[in-house]
């Protein structure tokens, strides 16, 4: 018999287990519970409270994200998925789903420019999907990832696409292993990526947002089956001896709601023959005396046995009458209050963390090790609530063990002496900790935990053990603890997260060598992070400020304040003036602090003093379309930035400026012009090494002789101004010795001796051609240097391997053979150094063989025009160590 037909024998209308089930029918009003009609007020949906706390969101979008998350973590077994969308003005991705790590540990990632070094940036960019096996390759790959994250984790990031729009990039992580990546599981996220960006699309083509915006949704994953709470429902007729029960409450007395037949003899035979007059004499002191009731009892299922609470009260009754139905609640909570008096009856401690590392559960064993009542802690950080482990190395281990996924342990000092050995566990949902008493460690040299990139997982023998107890119930002394257990340093307390974020991108600077390198990396890099729209970078300059580099302002609304005095009241001046950075959460905010200050379109203002050394340097200041309330987080790591700002332009400019005077010196040494000479056409090229200010020592030189033209490269080994100084004694040595009349060996070998007499402790090569103008022929000597490449006029190029001798300094008695090459008309002889044709990897055979090919295929009807093709691909490197001088000589093609 059912529920619901035995609610029709005993007179409970169906519409009171509805409300059981659905809660109370707006449209019944003879219930006598129910007040009279009044103007209902007016009613918000659900959604419509979601969109007003978070209007950016979009409710479809976020649904197809979370479905992808979940389909990700499905089947390709990743213990995590992110999602990054790109951010409306393109220049960021926007961490916008993530599951399995908690959003707080993200915080220096949770918004990263397009441009970043980073591998969700480089999938976003390439349309390729950038995968990475462990920690090696991720150091070696994306070193800038592990300063912000610096923890052991394998990952895949693949772009999110549909024909040639890129919405974002859809990552997992999973934990390392000797075999790589399992290849299912990079097929399985390209194949996700590839459906959201194909959802995407059809969101956008109907109008939908499909940007970033500025919450982060997350997706909580299933909890472990067998640890729900069940709760189920009753209304118990004590004159008829019936009860309507709902389907929740059969399934906790073991039955299908359709075999349940409403009778009160039924459902005694499922509890405990002992507690049942006691639930009966307190069901009626209930009804009688308008108590609560509330008791637990056993619930028997066959041969097992298990404790539910029961809470009731006496249903309301019409006037004059004896109420005589009791409604409440059964709560199952499965094992749940067993597995905690389990715990509550342990010696060590227990303690459950959320992801985000707050305190969901101690027990007793905890309270008393760590001399807190929980209480005090329940909802707060350990670091938090106990000021002995204020320490960013505590922060640090509970981040490496949700980030990796992988347990870590350490030990602390609990005042004065008492060491404790704690552990953690971690899984999808958050983490169970131990806490047992240790031994003091031994002493070593230096203080503090041995952190490596990899995080600071134990090896599986080092976790603490459970202290035995003996017979009498006493904890012996634990043992000394493995030496994976040490204390951190002690620190002043920081937020991890925060001390990441600044490292990440103080990391971008520490790469920008020029002040127009810093000011790149503050607008490509910086400013996206967090989620800025306009920059404005002011330097000092006798007394006044002057704008050094922008991005985003309308055009000519910086004019009117080039030249900005230092006392002018301007709040780019002020936080200067101060030391103190400015921020406005709004517009109305920064009008009321400098009413008549001209505005753009921007919202929100942060202004950074810019100060080295205790020197102004400058302003920067950040702008946002949109309201900004600055975190507490957020004002640290910008008051921070600006320091490392100040300090990187300041150290940029003071490169720029030794920059200038090293290059003017090397310059002063080269030729500053080349010479005319009938019949032939010369063109030289100079490009310095990128990679230091350090200057080298690459030269070229056309001399006009009596005998005829000489043409000379060459390059001393270095880069110094040691380097600089030996190149210029050598030019200076071969042009005379080439202008006193001597053969191009002879010229050579007297070089080689000055070199040797001269002792500078440096080696160098040489390449010298003498045209005799008259007989149309060349004579070459090479000392060690690259060999000449002949480019004949059908554009047919050949390397002229002819011999030469040991570099200049090896040894004071060496011979250069000479060697003579007719050039015919209309070809091109080109000179010149390994810095063009030298890559890392490659042996140099090849990168010769690539500059021949390069002048094959150019266009030689500007010599020009040639010399600048040739040296393209050198220019466009961003990492070239070397130098590169290149010496083009065209003949006439009718002499």
């Amino acid at each position: 018999m059912t529920g619901s037909t035995a609610a029709a024998r005993t007179g409970i209308g169906p519409d009171r287990v509805r409300r059981f089930r659905r809660g109370p029918d707006p449209s019944d009003e003879s219930d006598p519970a129910r007040p009279a009609r009044q103007a209902a007020p007016p009613q918000i949906p659900v959604d419509g409270v979601l969109r007003a706390r978070a209007p950016a969101a979009n409710q479809e979008r976020d649904d197809l994200l979370a479905a992808a998350v979940r389909r990700v973590l499905r089947d390709t077994d990743a213990y995590s998925c992110l999602v990054y969308l790109r951010s409306r003005d393109r220049r960021s991705l926007v961490l916008s789903t993530v599951a399995g790590v908690p959003v707080s540990a993200l915080g220096a990632f949770r918004r990263v420019s397009v441009r970043s070094p980073l591998p969700a940036p480089m999938a976003y960019r390439t349309g390729r999907s950038v995968c990475l096996s462990g920690t090696e390759e991720t150091l070696r790959r994306f070193p800038q990832l592990l300063v912000g994250l610096p923890y052991s984790f394998a990952s895949v990031c693949a772009p999110i696409v549909s024909g040639s729009e890129t919405f974002g990039v859809l990552c997992g992580l999973w934990t390392p292993s000797s075999t790589g990546l399992p290849t299912s599981a990079r097929r399985h996220l390209r194949t996700a990526a590839n459906r959201l960006g194909g959802l995407l699309a059809e969101l956008a083509a109907g109008g939908e947002r499909v940007e970033g915006g500025g919450h982060t949704a997350v997706v909580e994953l299933p909890t472990a089956p067998g640890t729900a709470i069940r709760l189920g429902l009753f209304d118990w007729d004590l004159t008829a001896g019936t009860v309507s029960a709902d389907d929740e409450l059969c399934a906790i007395l073991g039955w299908a709601p359709d075999r349940f037949d409403g009778k009160t003899e039924t459902v005694a035979t499922r509890l405990h023959p002992d507690d049942l007059p006691g639930f009966c004499s307190a069901a009626r002191g209930a009804l009688l005396e308008g108590r609560v009731l509330a008791m637990r009892l056993r619930v028997t299922t066959g041969n097992r046995s298990r404790s539910v609470e029961v809470r009731g009260r006496a249903a309301e009754a019409a006037p004059g009458r004896t109420p005589d139905h009791l409604v409440g609640t059964v709560l199952d909570t499965g094992t749940g209050v067993a597995a905690a008096e389990a715990v509550e009856r342990l010696r060590q401690g227990i303690i459950s963390l959320d992801p985000d590392g707050r305190i969901t559960y101690a027990n007793l064993g905890a309270e008393l090790l760590l001399g807190a009542h929980r209480e005090e802690m329940l909802g707060r950080h350990l670091w938090d609530c106990l000021g002995w482990l204020s320490d960013p190395a505590y922060e640090d281990r509970h981040r490496a063990a949700m980030i990796s996924r992988q347990s870590t342990a350490y030990l602390a000092c609990r005042p004065p002496d008492r060491w404790l050995a704690f552990a953690f566990y971690p899984d999808a949902h958050g983490v169970t900790g131990t806490v047992v008493p240790a031994g003091r460690p031994p002493a070593r040299n230096g203080s503090g935990p041995v952190p490596t990139a990899t995080g600071t997982k134990p090896p599986p023998t080092t976790a603490p053990p459970t202290p035995p107890t003996t017979a009498s119930g006493t904890t012996p002394p634990a043992p000394t603890p493995p030496a994976a257990f040490e204390p951190p340093t002690p620190a002043r307390r920081a937020g991890v997260g925060a001390i990441y974020r600044l490292l990440q991108l103080a990391s971008t600077l520490t790469q920008a060598v020029t002040v127009r390198e810093v000011c790149n990396a503050i607008a490509e890099q910086i400013l996206p992070a967090f989620g800025g729209q306009e920059l404005a970078i002011y330097v000092v300059a006798g007394n006044r400020l002057n704008l050094a580099h922008q991005v985003g302002y309308p055009e000519a609304f910086l004019d009117s304040f080039e030249g900005t005095p230092m006392g002018a009241r301007l709040p780019g001046v002020d936080t200067l003036s101060t030391g103190a950075p400015i921020f406005f959460a709004s517009v109305d905010e920064l009008a009321d602090a400098y009413p008549d200050l001209p505005l753009d379109e921007m919202c929100a203002w942060a202004f950074l003093p810019l100060i080295a050394s205790g020197r102004p340097v400058g302003s920067c200041i950040l702008g946002f379309d949109e309201p900004h309330p600055f975190t507490t987080e957020e004002r640290s790591v910008l008051t921070a930035l600006g320091g490392l700002i100040a300090q990187a332009l300041e150290r940029a400019r003071l490169y720029d400026t030794e920059f200038a005077l090293a290059r003017g010196l090397q310059n002063a040494l080269l030729p500053h012009r080349l010479p005319d000479v009938p019949g032939v056409s010369i063109a030289a090229r100079y490009l310095p090494g990128t990679q230091s200010m350090e200057i080298g020592g690459d030269w070229y030189d056309a001399i006009v002789t009596a005998q005829g033209l000489c043409l000379v490269i060459g390059d001393v080994e270095g880069h110094s101004v040691a380097a600089a100084a030996t190149m210029g004694q050598l030019r200076s040595a071969v042009r005379a010795f080439a202008t006193s009349g001597c053969e191009p060996n002879e010229v050579l070998v007297r070089t080689n001796r000055l070199l040797a007499d001269l002792d500078p402790g440096l080696l160098a090569s040489c390449c010298l051609i003498q045209l005799d103008r008259t007989a149309g022929r060349a004579r070459i000597a090479r000392a060690g240097h690259l060999p000449p490449l002949l480019r004949y006029a059908d554009g047919h190029t050949d390397v002229l391997e002819c011999p030469g001798g040991a570099l200049l300094g090896v040894d004071p008695l060496s011979e250069y053979p000479v060697s003579e090459l007719l050039p015919p008309p209309g070809s091109v002889l080109a000179l010149y150094t390994d810095g063009l044709v030298e890559e890392s990897g490659t042996p140099i055979d090849e990168g010769i063989d690539r500059l021949r090919v390069s002048l094959a295929h150019a266009d030689a009807s500007s010599l020009e025009e040639l010399a600048d093709r040739l040296l393209g691909d050198a220019r466009r490197s961003t990492h070239r160590a070397d130098d590169v001088a290149l010496l083009l000589t065209a003949f006439a093609a009718e002499r």
